[in-house]
């Protein structure tokens, strides 16, 4: 790792190679604190050129690389390694065009989510991909996770908003993926595999003009089951809000003692709808929105822009509130068929009280993305293990209602072990012929996504070749 790091100090200025130990542990986990682990080595590249001299120095090192945003992500994608390499992208944060005539912009990756609204705002277009932490996170690990947001339901994930991608591929190239392209959609499947394709440096995004008219309404329900009923219902009429969020009790009370977002008192559900579009649309469907919501005890509608804030502000607060009730939660991330909710949420409330773990649920009701937030006491033995038990038997019951473990977070590392619950083995080696055509060297991002992932001439249909991160290091046929 010496002469790697003298390598990389040769490449980059001093003060973007980090080695000292204190400073190291910074970056040990991402959002998902439950994992941890100190990278060998950190650098903070300024340009793309720079990121892909990084990576060609790995490579002829063998060693492993992991690319790193603002660190907000859910399930471990940017998890360092302690052998490795982790490539930092956090100085790359600038707007490099705005082109309103095309309806995009061109970013770097370390451009945060709502500064790209802010840019455009007063000229009447905003960025749709709206993920809870979008103050924060960065474009770059957007486009790695496929990340969603309330406003998803409406208007799709980054997948949906990305034209093109200049990508570092994993054996340092510096190319671009366009959506234009003609063949195989290559800027689709590196949308959402996590770091595992290569590094994105500049990403073409689309912006969204700002709708005529919004209107925010919060309903309060006596039980979350009430709350799921009337989701399905809106569904069911035809009407397709731009967001539709719902927070039980446990949720709401964290929230109150975090921001004081003042839901009304004794709600054991609230739902947040937002329409938006032409204003006789919207009139319209809030005409049929309050029918549907008539059992809700109390029903708001915002007034203005300053009301609407409120209303979103214990929903966007929710995650980072949970620690005001609790030392320690992990953050799940599954879907299930919203006919499913009901039965759903209360299997999981029975969860909860066999295994004497509190849930709070949090979710993007609309299309059926649960976050429930598994609380524990990590100072009380055997809590942490009895969280892990409930966390896992809640992706299997998305499983078992025709779901998916991961709506919008990804797999990273502490997902990856539930992947043969949904897949087969020859789906995964079929998905690890991808990653194999991008990164045959298994250098980016390795032991994220799959469970047991393979060398390239381990998977069936691959060549076999030389494979540099051997036993003992040693170059051996495959």
């Amino acid at each position: 790792m010496e002469t790697l790091t003298a390598g990389l100090r040769s490449l980059l200025p001093h003060d973007s190679v980090i080695t000292d130990p204190v400073r190291l542990r910074t970056y040990e986990c991402d959002g998902l604190t439950y994992h941890r682990a100190t990278p060998g080595v950190v650098v903070l590249p300024d340009t793309a050129e720079q990121v892909a001299r990084v990576v060609r120095l790995c490579n002829d090192f063998g060693v492993p690389f992991v690319a790193r945003g603002a660190g907000t992500g859910l399930s471990g994608g940017a998890l360092p390694r302690e052998d490795g390499v982790l490539i930092v992208t956090s100085k790359m944060r600038r707007i490099l065009e705005i082109d309103l005539g095309n309806r995009r912009a061109v970013v770097e990756p370390g451009v945060t989510n709502l500064a790209i609204t802010e840019a455009v705002r007063d000229r009447g277009y905003y960025y749709a991909p709206d993920p809870s932490s979008q103050q924060v996170c960065s474009i770059g690990g957007n486009v790695a996770e496929n990340s969603g947001g309330a406003h998803c339901l409406k208007y799709g994930f980054t997948v949906n908003h990305v034209e093109a991608c200049e990508i570092v591929t994993p054996d340092g190239d510096l190319v671009t993926l366009d959506r234009m392209d003609p063949g195989y959609d290559l800027l689709g499947a590196f949308i959402g595999s996590e770091g595992t394709l290569g590094i994105a440096t500049k990403i073409t995004v689309r912006l969204c003009r700002t709708p005529e008219s919004v209107t925010t309404v919060l309903a309060a329900f006596e039980s979350i089951e009430q709350g799921g009923q009337a989701v399905s219902a809106i569904i069911g009429a035809g009407i397709v809000p731009a967001a539709i969020e719902m927070m039980d009790a446990l949720a709401i009370e964290a929230a109150e003692a975090a921001v004081a977002c003042a839901y009304p008192e004794g709600a054991g559900a609230v739902l947040i709808v937002e329409l938006d579009g032409p204003a006789a649309e919207v009139e319209w469907q809030f005409a049929q929105l309050r029918e549907i919501c008539s059992g809700a005890f109390e029903l708001r509608v915002a007034a203005d822009a300053a009301e609407r804030a409120a209303i979103w502000k214990g929903r966007k607060s929710a995650f980072a509130a949970v620690g005001r009730i609790s030392p320690a939660y992990i953050v799940q991330d599954g879907v299930v068929p919203r006919t499913a909710l009901p039965g759903v949420l209360a299997a999981i409330d029975r969860l909860s009280q066999e295994h004497g773990i509190k849930v709070a649920n949090v979710f993007h009701a609309g299309d059926g993305n649960l976050h429930p937030l598994v609380l524990f006491d990590d100072a009380e033995p055997g809590a942490g293990e009895r969280a892990e038990v409930v966390s896992g038997a809640i992706l299997d019951l998305c499983i078992e209602h025709g779901g998916s473990i991961t709506g919008e977070h990804g797999v990273g590392v502490d997902k990856s072990r539930y992947m043969p619950r949904m897949f087969s083995e020859d789906d995964l080696d079929t998905m690890q012929l991808v990653r194999c055509a991008f990164d045959p060297q298994g250098l980016s991002n390795p032991g994220k996504v799959f469970p047991t992932p393979r060398l390239c001439g381990e998977v069936p249909g691959m060549r076999k070749g030389v494979h540099p991160l051997v036993e003992s290091g040693k170059a051996e046929q495959f």
